[in-house]
């Protein structure tokens, strides 16, 4: 196996467990916070299977993903706090 195979691996399990914890989650900001991290996860996915197929589109394609995931992240905080600031 080389790196870039472990470090998918490692990157698909860590998506699994967020997933696990999305679905057990006892509370909503337990679920916000998987989420997020198998948004992130999904990310460095996408960086890894990039420089794999060593292309340059990935770059636009992790920016809008990470563009995404911030903005989902303030809207589910604004979501769990009720709307209060």
């Amino acid at each position: 196996m080389n790196p870039v195979d472990i470090a998918l691996l490692l990157l698909g399990a860590s998506m699994a467990l967020a997933a696990y914890r999305i679905l057990a989650g006892p509370s909503r900001g337990d679920r916000a916070a998987g989420a997020d991290v198998v948004l992130f996860g999904f990310v460095g996915l996408v960086v890894v299977l990039g420089l794999r197929v060593d292309s340059d589109l990935v770059v636009d394609i992790v920016l809008v993903c990470a563009l995404v995931g911030f903005l989902s992240a303030l809207s589910l905080a604004r979501l769990i706090s009720g709307g209060k600031r």
